[in-house]
């Protein structure tokens, strides 16, 4: 800084503040970080799934009939997710705020494609850990209807973005395993899974993230 001579006032001139969008992540690194997080689940799982004598992909067959029900199961969830937003009660508020604060800018940019290959990779990387191994191992020793309680609720506190959050997660958990348990083919709640965080991440960036109309 150089200071003026004479009598003359030292005026400091302040760096304008950083945008908050400033310290955002680049989009690559976005795209890059989740889909390898959430796809890297599913050697994680296999080789936990070893480990615990629950192969995640045992009860996994190609049928296009369960990848049809997947797909039907997914509507109730979209639904569900559908109106939390139009109709954010109480709790639910700060699920609406993070969604648009935190995920609508990370992932404003993204193609159609990009949110296709995070979603898929959440289905099949999740499903295999939380259904495939979690929740067979822990029907082995508890029985099926705790079980399924335990890992739903597991399911819920490893998303631990604030507790509606978790609340949230918890009962697609159990949802999502109620689905396999009675269906038996991990293929149906992979393509549940998938498709419904497509259609909710497609919503959150191309619909939600619009600007008004009389902007």
């Amino acid at each position: 800084m150089v200071e003026p001579a004479g009598n003359q006032d030292i005026v400091m001139v302040e760096d304008p503040p950083e945008d908050p969008e400033d310290e955002l992540p680049s989009h690559a690194v976005v795209i890059i970080f989740a889909v390898f997080f959430e796809a890297g689940l599913a050697p994680f799982s296999l080789i936990l799934g070893w480990l615990l004598g629950h192969p995640p992909l045992k009860g996994f067959a190609w049928r296009l009939a369960d990848a049809a029900w997947g797909t039907a199961a997914a509507v109730p969830l979209v639904i569900l997710f559908l109106a939390m937003l139009r109709w954010p009660v109480g709790p639910l508020r700060a699920v609406r705020e993070f969604c648009e604060e935190e995920v609508v800018p990370l992932f404003r940019d993204s193609y159609w494609s990009e949110l296709a290959l995070i979603s898929l990779s959440a289905g099949v990387g999740e499903e295999m850990l939380f259904r495939g191994v979690f929740q067979a191992s822990l029907t082995d020793w508890v029985g099926m209807a705790w079980g399924l309680a335990l890992a739903s609720i597991l399911f819920g506190v490893l998303h631990p973005i604030s507790f509606s959050y978790i609340v949230i997660a918890a009962f697609l958990g159990l949802y999502l395993g109620a689905i396999w348990y009675f269906n038996g083919n991990l293929l149906t709640v992979m393509v549940t899974h998938a498709l419904y965080d497509f259609v909710a991440l497609g919503y959150l960036i191309k619909r939600l993230d619009r600007p008004p109309a009389d902007a």
